[in-house]
């Protein structure tokens, strides 16, 4: 395969990657670095084996000078793009009526929801686009205006005199 460099330098860019060269922000350092090696005539993987680098994070280099320009010196934000929340609106919807109902509907051996349990069955129904956690589901809770805190398990007596004798045993 043949190497790629970055096409010949303007003055303008020349003085600008001479500029980066000082600049307080490693990554324009790095990629001034990079650029003006390849535009020394260096390839990807000589300029990588001087700076102590891959040659794929100089092919990205090049590459994204070739299509930003002199804007690809600073360093851009790591966060996703895309949206990351597997329930849209009616999968929102069919999580609120899911969580009304009992889980021993759903086969499950528990009388209350588990974060863990509810991400589980909304992968199994096919309420959630893709597979979830439990701490995918709270956020989507959250903002649908639901308060979820963990399941409390009371113990409950059949014994009429139960809380009589509870209040008892206490003082």
């Amino acid at each position: 395969m043949r190497p790629i460099y970055v096409q010949p330098l303007t003055d303008e860019e020349q003085r600008e990657l001479e500029k980066g060269l000082r600049s307080s922000s490693a990554f324009t350092v790095r990629r001034c670095q990079i650029l003006l090696s390849s535009a020394g005539r260096k390839t990807p993987n000589q300029i990588a084996a001087e700076l102590h680098c891959s040659g794929q994070a100089v092919r990205n280099a090049i590459q994204a000078f070739e299509t930003e320009g002199l804007s690809c010196l600073t360093e851009k934000s790591h966060a996703r793009h895309a949206q990351q929340s597997g329930f849209d609106e009616a999968a929102r919807e069919k999580l609120r009526e899911l969580i009304r109902l009992s889980p021993r509907r759903f086969g499950h051996e528990a009388s209350v929801w588990t974060l863990e349990l509810l991400a589980a069955t909304c992968w199994s129904e096919g309420i959630a686009s893709r597979p979830v956690r439990g701490h995918n589901v709270s956020p989507v809770l959250r903002e649908m205006g639901i308060e979820w805190r963990r399941a409390k398990h009371r113990i409950r007596s059949p014994d009429e005199h139960y809380e009589h004798r509870k209040k008892d045993e206490t003082n």
